[in-house]
């Protein structure tokens, strides 16, 4: 019978791992915009020039690295120069059939990431959108002055250029952004990043539209036709526990089958990130170009007695073990995978915070951002471990993930995953390469039930505490994690 063991050879570096893969995503979908972020300058509810002023201080405190915007499948019905100067309202007919106002649009965007401090993503209109109206939108807020673009955002109140970092050149376009054939939309993509200019020494990382979860197909399509042109290449992936079109599954209230049915499907985001890969691989051994994970995380039926255009779900223990799982999955793939944003940050799928009215909440996927933050631009350290079967009815899977990271001033974050809804995990790591440990430190986050999650009444219900469940002798740390269960342990060296 296997033990949970590991070696983590932390003088051993395999490369950085991205900030970025602690990316955000806001799409203007139900109340992720409206009432989650943006209330207006007019609201009762306390605000920065409009931000939700409770909102803003919470995402601070993750330290989002970069922020996509305004989609998702908004992108490719969103026409910029309505959300800009004398905003005009559209129909927004993907989420709700609601009536979108745009007042929240180029100039608020761009106010909130520098609030954040974090880099803009912004996601252009291939799918209605044209190549003038794309090229006239980076002009817009990159170009200095001088033209009928530049001076226009001056005369909105903006007098210098914005550093833009990420475009994506459309979103989903074998969907929602077109019913695209990947043949035809890797000629739309060459034609339309051409128009993607560097102005005024900006210079903008371009991301191509790429699959949906297992369509090989049109990554390789992009890839041969025009991974020369492209800094990125996107793929979304949603762990549904659930049929997609037939009933996704309760975000609350969910069997232990859909439990281990769900931690199942998660770990088939480390299939599809090496399938993917190794397709660019062919094409871009040096990777250059970076796997952009811009849309992931769990997918549940929407909460009952709200608008189900609106993806508005609760957040659970189980949401909490999924993210961990991924963002390991995400390090051990570190050299390609350069981006990722959960979808998305305030009140739609798994989301870091949800509002009602003047009340926020933090979610236990807010808990394991705040968490794992040590890991932005760390060390990947190499990591060999072997883990105990976690098995459920004749199925199995590992019962553990591990992670472990070295930061710049030398001390090792280690995370560690117990998805066994039942069973604790004992666990014995290896610490090669040190000589001796000075100081130690231990977090964790974890619910005595697996339906657990936080409500407005009770909004602390699953929050990180302390943990010192741990020894650690002649450089070997052994650890005790309860079930359902995410440990961070600090190693100063």
């Amino acid at each position: 019978m296997k033990k949970n063991a590991a070696v983590i050879q932390t003088d051993i570096e395999k490369g950085t791992i991205n900030k970025n893969i602690y990316g955000q995503f806001a799409e203007h979908l139900g109340r992720g915009i409206y009432e989650g972020i943006w209330v207006g300058k007019d609201s009762k509810i306390p605000h920065v020039n409009g931000v939700r002023k409770d909102v803003l201080e919470a995402l601070k405190r993750l330290q989002i690295p970069v922020l996509r915007w305004p989609g998702g499948c908004f992108a490719d019905e969103y026409h910029w120069a309505n959300g800009v100067g004398d905003r005009k309202s559209m129909l927004n007919t993907h989420w709700g059939g609601t009536i979108e106002s745009n007042k929240f649009g180029t100039h608020e965007f761009m106010m909130l990431c520098d609030m954040l401090e974090c880099e803009p993503y912004i996601c252009g209109n291939v799918g209605s959108g044209t190549v003038q109206e794309m090229s006239e939108w980076v002009e817009y807020m990159t170009f200095e002055g001088g033209t009928p673009m530049s001076d226009w955002r001056k005369q909105n109140g903006r007098e210098d250029p914005w550093k833009l970092t990420y475009f994506g050149v459309g979103n989903e376009n074998w969907g929602c952004g077109g019913n695209m054939h990947p043949e035809y939309y890797a000629d739309l993509y060459r034609r339309f990043q051409t128009y993607v200019r560097n102005y005024s020494g900006n210079e903008i990382y371009k991301i191509a539209g790429g699959a949906n979860v297992d369509d090989f197909k049109w990554t390789e399509v992009l890839m041969s036709k025009a991974a020369n042109l492209m800094d990125g290449l996107s793929l979304h992936y949603y762990t549904i526990p659930g049929d997609f079109w037939k009933g996704k599954g309760s975000a609350t209230e969910f069997t232990e089958d859909e439990w281990f049915i769900t931690m199942k499907k998660a770990d088939y985001m480390d299939e599809l990130i090496r399938k993917h890969s190794t397709i660019m691989d062919r094409y871009d051994p040096d990777e250059r170009v970076g796997l952009i994970i811009d849309e992931w995380g769990t997918w549940f039926d929407p909460e009952p007695g709200t608008n189900p255009g609106f993806l508005y779900q609760q957040n659970t223990i189980r949401d909490a073990l999924v993210a961990a799982s991924h963002f390991h999955i995400f390090h051990k793939h570190c050299s390609r995978v350069q981006m990722a944003n959960i979808a998305q940050a305030v009140n739609v799928l798994q989301a870091m915070i949800l509002t009602d009215g003047e009340n926020m909440l933090l979610t236990p996927t807010y808990h394991v951002f705040e968490m794992f933050k040590v890991h932005q631009d760390a060390s990947l350290l190499a990591t060999d471990v072997t883990a105990a079967e976690y098995e459920w009815k004749g199925e199995r899977m590992p019962q553990i993930n591990i992670s472990a990271s070295k930061n710049k001033k030398g001390a090792i974050n280690i995370t560690i995953c117990n998805i066994d809804h039942q069973n604790k995990a004992d666990a014995e790591i290896k610490l090669r390469g040190l000589e001796n440990i000075n100081e130690s430190s231990g977090v964790i986050l974890h619910a005595e039930h697996m339906n657990a999650h936080n409500t407005f009444d009770k909004p602390d219900s699953i929050k990180p505490e302390a943990f010192d469940r741990f020894t650690i002798e002649d450089c070997r740390l052994k650890v005790k994690l309860p079930p359902m269960s995410i440990v961070l342990i600090t190693v100063g060296a």
